[in-house]
């Protein structure tokens, strides 16, 4: 098990990028949580076994319909042990 931090930037926002991520990771068994930042970018917090974690990192690359990824920053961070994976609002 393993955390990461992705900053997912584009068009990411107002295109239902948390909650299709929420749905995402649901599906896959990762928990952790998903926000908007204030610079349009979303921020996700995911922990899980790495290869469950590489095919969200991969889904990101692409995210939902309405969306347009430029970029995927990943970084792994230090362990976090959510209990399930929720969408942060402000």
């Amino acid at each position: 098990m393993k955390t990461i931090l992705l900053i997912v930037s584009g068009r990411v926002q107002g295109v239902y990028f948390r909650q299709t991520t929420r749905e995402k990771a649901i599906a896959l068994q990762i928990t952790g949580r998903v926000r908007n930042l204030a610079d349009g970018t979303v921020e996700i917090r995911a922990t899980g076994d790495e290869e469950k974690l590489e095919q969200l990192i991969r889904w990101c690359h692409q995210g939902p319909p309405r969306a347009v990824v430029n970029k995927v920053l990943v970084s792994d961070t230090s362990l976090d042990n959510f209990s399930s994976f929720e969408i942060q609002r402000s």
